[in-house]
């Protein structure tokens, strides 16, 4: 694994001796990140959590600027990957419109010249400026990726910020309805993907929220989707749990056992049985995986949970050569 990023001396301690950082990516001081997680059910004044989750505070002034993008597009050819992984856009939200926009546009070039045969994934994470997101979608971000990773509040967020279905949604309710959640993945991919009149490279969106997750794909552009998506569904109990294997006493279900497919056109309704936990329908030339996940009871950890159930995901897919 090759890690570009703002790298200082205590980062580099606590990285495995397979992670291969380049000379120009380390820095003579540490970013930092404060993170707060918090249980289901614990208070903090009148409120009280209805699910585990985290508050995250950073001082992180070089991925904020996107300082180790070149860094990184440059140091592709010697390393020659066969995925690359790209996050981080968010942290961007503290700099000025100006110098977003311009960096925006220094990724998109520097993106670009990644050779087209190395599948490119981004992995989205929760911002609060539309105009921000718009431009990430609409500036040629989406098209040069081949997949995308995210979840409930990023996939409502980017739906709202480009009129997208349900964008007149204000926030979920419960566990995200999968027949909406479905109809914003297929109009993602119809109106940024790949399709016979776009040249896009987008052809997959790997989707999770605590109770399911959902791979969708352009038919003809990837293989292996119900492993990986049930990859990315072990892994987000064994990760949450801190356990190597799934342990059934420390999990539970959450996922709806039946739903509609979708509620803007003539839907499926599935039910979903324990002995094929991968559930597949298909629309209009795009395939959609979905499985439960086995949810922990008391999770020790919930941060970068987003991070590792698309890198399982990944691991299981196979992208085919077009």
């Amino acid at each position: 694994i090759l890690l570009c990023g703002p790298v200082g001396p205590k980062l580099h301690e606590l990285l495995d001796d397979n992670v291969v950082v380049p000379p120009e990516s380390m820095q003579e001081r540490d970013e930092f990140h404060l993170i707060l997680e918090y249980q289901a059910g614990e208070q903090w004044g009148r409120v009280r959590a209805p699910a585990a989750n985290r508050f995250i505070f950073s001082h992180d002034l070089s991925n904020g600027a996107l300082n180790m993008l070149e860094v990184f597009v440059s140091s592709l050819d010697e390393f020659q990957p066969d995925l690359v992984v790209l996050s981080g856009l968010h942290m961007m939200e503290g700099q000025s419109k100006e110098m977003r926009q311009r960096r925006l546009m220094e990724a998109v070039a520097s993106i670009s010249d990644i050779p087209t045969d190395i599948p490119i994934h981004l992995e989205l994470a929760s911002m609060t400026d539309q105009d921000f997101m718009s431009n990430i979608m609409h500036q040629q971000v989406f098209p040069l990726v081949n997949s995308i990773g995210l979840n409930e509040q990023e996939l409502l967020f980017l739906t709202q910020a480009a009129a997208g279905p349900h964008a007149s949604l204000a926030s979920w309710s419960g566990v995200p309805d999968v027949g909406v959640v479905s109809d914003i993945l297929f109009w993602i991919l119809k109106e940024h993907g790949r399709t016979a009149e776009r040249a896009s490279d987008l052809t997959r969106i790997h989707f999770h929220t605590l109770a399911y997750h959902i791979l969708v794909t352009v038919d003809g552009h990837w293989g292996n989707q119900a492993a990986a998506v049930a990859a990315g569904a072990r892994a987000a109990g064994t990760q949450a749990c801190a356990t190597d294997t799934i342990d059934a006493s420390k999990v539970f279900l959450k996922a709806p056992l039946e739903f509609v497919t979708s509620h803007t056109e003539a839907p499926s309704k599935i039910s979903l049985n324990p002995d094929e936990p991968v559930v597949r329908w298909h629309r209009e030339g795009i395939s959609f995986h979905f499985t439960p996940v086995l949810v922990c009871k008391d999770p020790v950890r919930t941060v970068g949970l987003g991070d590792a159930i698309s890198a399982e995901g990944l691991l299981y897919s196979e992208a085919y050569p077009q």
